[in-house]
């Protein structure tokens, strides 16, 4: 006969075996690919695009590559972030269920407060120290400045800084307003998701009037933030329905013709900005044409594309093949470990002499195959798939 700690541990087993059978294929390599994404985008601001990165071999310029690149990084800024947030708001509730809150936060703790500490007072202040290498400042001589000073780095670990926020969050509000049924919940109207948009929108606005995006406190970028707590909210809401397996393609497409009309805005206001004293300003922040047209962009043009690549991941990777599970079990991993990876390949085709865009897809495609190869290696260290 079982005993209660029986029937407990085969219930416990139970359920990860079926979330185990109804996990998404195509919502884990939505965010391998989103990972891959995050490297080239940290490639794009290595030479020449806008952003905070540890090495740059050619700052913005106003050149044709340069400009490209940084439109290029302001597309990803508008939603790729944001998609990690909506993806891990939608494993939270059923997460959040079949471990306890208890469980539930000590395997965050695991799972993100680990690599944080790891990354924070090793690998950040190394990725600075070959950073620095640039300059001709010998490589330990910084790291152990770094480290006697107490340096802690988050560099894009941020991520799982706001993360393991968020979880807190998550099990406070379910403490106190409970769980509810809400598997029959119809996905949102275009009309709710519109009022999203643009309360998102006006809540960044507000945000960067008080931290303007390239402002940090703790390493947490404020100024993104309203994007970020909408798309994680709505990954919590859209888990018992399972709204982001089931988009309708109506609702795809509205939004999709929505993004494409919202994408030249952003460019034509950088042009007009030149000649027309009222769009002169910077987009980062405060009462300027510019920044309130940025911060109502992003959700605009984010919902459009997240709607859209939902859709096609759903069509094309519901089913996963051998390299594509690979992909996806070491996402997490690349996403650690890019930085340094990144740093020492841009610094070691610093002398290569071939036009920025060639070195941005060369440098990206290197840090890409890379940082796969690396990620397996390091998950096959005992216990480290527990945590990577």
């Amino acid at each position: 006969m079982m005993t209660t700690a029986d029937q407990r541990v085969s219930a416990e087993a139970s359920a990860e075996t079926r979330n185990a059978e109804t996990r998404n294929g195509a919502l884990d390599a939505f965010r391998a690919v989103m990972t891959l994404l995050v490297l080239f985008h940290h490639t794009a601001i290595t030479y020449g695009g806008a952003g905070s990165w540890y090495y740059r071999e050619i700052k913005p310029d106003g050149s044709a590559t340069s400009t490209a690149l940084l439109f290029f990084c302001a597309i990803n800024q508008a939603y790729f972030m944001g998609v990690f947030f909506l993806l891990a708001g939608y494993f939270t509730p059923p997460s959040l269920e079949r471990k306890g809150p208890l469980r539930f936060l000590g395997e965050r703790l695991l799972r993100l407060g680990l690599p944080l500490l790891i990354y924070g007072f090793v690998i950040g202040p190394a990725t600075i120290a070959l950073a620095r290498t640039s300059d001709g400042k010998p490589f330990m001589e910084t790291f152990a400045s770094l480290w006697q000073r107490g340096v802690f780095e988050p560099g894009p670990m941020w991520f799982v800084e706001a993360l393991l926020i968020f979880a807190l969050a998550a099990v406070i509000v379910v403490a106190l307003a409970g769980r509810s049924d809400r598997r029959e919940q119809p996905f949102p109207s275009n009309t709710a998701l519109a009022i999203a948009a643009l309360a998102t929108g006006a809540a960044a606005f507000v945000i960067r009037l008080w931290w303007p995006t390239g402002s940090n406190i703790l390493g947490l970028q404020f100024g993104y933030f309203a994007s970020y707590i909408v798309l994680f909210v709505f990954g919590c809401m859209a888990a018992a329905p399972r709204w982001l397996e089931h988009v309708p393609e109506a609702a795809m497409a509205r939004w999709r013709t929505i993004m494409w009309c919202a994408l030249p805005v952003l460019p034509v206001f950088a042009l007009l900005g030149d000649h027309v004293e009222l769009m002169r300003g910077g987009p980062e922040g405060g009462w300027t044409i510019p920044a309130i047209a940025y911060a109502f962009w992003e959700p605009l043009v984010a919902w459009g594309l997240i709607l859209t690549l939902l859709v096609v991941f759903q069509q094309h990777f519901v089913q996963l093949n051998r390299n594509w599970r690979m992909l996806t079990e070491r996402a997490y991993a690349i996403y650690i470990i890019h930085p340094p990876v990144l740093v020492a390949i841009a610094l070691q085709l610093r002398g290569v002499q071939a036009p920025a865009l060639i070195k941005f897809v060369a440098t990206g495609t290197l840090c890409c195959l890379a940082c796969f190869y690396l990620a397996g290696l390091l998950r096959r260290i005992p216990g480290a798939t527990r945590v990577i």
